[in-house]
C-alpha cells in the first residue's frame, strides 16, 4: 500500500508542480510568462559565458587520461595507499573524481562491472561516488558563469575535502564491509 502512494506521489509531483508555480505567481500579479522569459535569456547568456571554461576543462581532463600521466600517478602513490587501506584499484575513481562526474561514474561502473558490486572494491567506489564532489568541474562552471577568477582558497578547501571524503569512505568501508 505505501509503494502503491509513494508512486502515486512520484508520477504526479512534478506535474504538479509545473501548474502550481505559474498559478501562485499569476494569483500574486506576477506576469509570468515575461517573468519566465526574462529568465531563460539569463539562463542563456549564462550557459554562453561559462562554454570557454568548460570546454577547458574537458580538454585538460581528456589529455590528463589520454597522455597516460594518471597511470603512472597511480603507480606512484599505489603502494603509500595501498598502506590505507585504499586498493590500487580504486585509485583512478580517487583521481578523476574532483575532476570530471561523467570520468569518474565510467570508473566506477568499469570496477563495478569487473569486481562485483557486493565486493569491497565495488562497494568503496559506489561509496566514494557518493561522498566527494567534481571539485574542478563547480569551480570552473559556477566561479567561471559569475566571473570569480581568484579562487585558490576555495581550489584548497575543495581538495582537502576531496581528500577527507576519500579517507572516510575507506574507513567507514573497512569498518562496515571489512
Amino acid at each position: 500500500m505505501f509503494t502503491d502512494i509513494t508512486i502515486v506521489i512520484s508520477s504526479w509531483a512534478i506535474p504538479a508542480l509545473l501548474f502550481l508555480i505559474p498559478l501562485f505567481g499569476y494569483l500574486r500579479g506576477v506576469r509570468v510568462y515575461e517573468a519566465f522569459v526574462v529568465g531563460a535569456e539569463g539562463g542563456f547568456k549564462t550557459a554562453v559565458r561559462i562554454i570557454p571554461f568548460l570546454v577547458g576543462m574537458l580538454v585538460a581532463v581528456g589529455v590528463f587520461r589520454a597522455s597516460g600521466a594518471m597511470e603512472l600517478f597511480v603507480q606512484a602513490l599505489g603502494p603509500v595507499l595501498s598502506r590505507l587501506g585504499l586498493p590500487a584499484e580504486v585509485l583512478p575513481l580517487a583521481i578523476m573524481r574532483p575532476l570530471s562526474g561523467g570520468g569518474a561514474l565510467g570508473i566506477a561502473a568499469e570496477l563495478i562491472g569487473s569486481h562485483g558490486p557486493d565486493s569491497f572494491i565495488g562497494l568503496l567506489a559506489s561509496t566514494m561516488q557518493g561522498s566527494t564532489d567534481t571539485t574542478f568541474y563547480v569551480l570552473t562552471v559556477y566561479f567561471g558563469s559569475v566571473g570569480i577568477r581568484r579562487y585558490r582558497y576555495a581550489l584548497a578547501l575543495g581538495l582537502i575535502a576531496d581528500v577527507s571524503s576519500l579517507l572516510v569512505a575507506v574507513a567507514i568501508c573497512r569498518i562496515m564491509f571489512g
